[in-house]
């Protein structure tokens, strides 16, 4: 089973510029869900920034992964990666996590 990463984005750049970028960013994220990557990505509320669940085979491979969003190559947001283990699950997720 793969861990998880819970990536806490937080925006750089007022809202109506990160507007301009976000139908870049949601195609980025579309690759992400059709290669099997990400679980779930929404804005968090109030709207500072976004939360993004995925899988990677490692740290390095997520930060690699994020370092081609378009928020990011436009200086737009910071990511923060953090890792887990699930240990507990609802079985919808098996499938995910293998």
């Amino acid at each position: 089973m793969q861990n998880l990463f819970v990536v806490l984005v937080t925006y750089t750049k007022p809202l109506n510029e990160i507007e301009k970028i976000l139908p870049e960013h949601r195609a980025f994220l579309s690759k992400g869900y059709t290669n099997g990557h990400l679980l779930a990505s929404g804005p968090q509320n109030p709207k500072v920034g976004g939360i993004i669940i995925g899988k990677f085979d490692s740290k390095e491979s997520a930060e690699t992964f994020f370092k081609n969003d378009p928020y990011a190559k436009n200086n737009a947001a910071t990511y923060q990666i953090l890792e887990f283990a699930p240990v507990l699950h609802h079985t919808l997720l098996e499938e995910f996590l293998k």
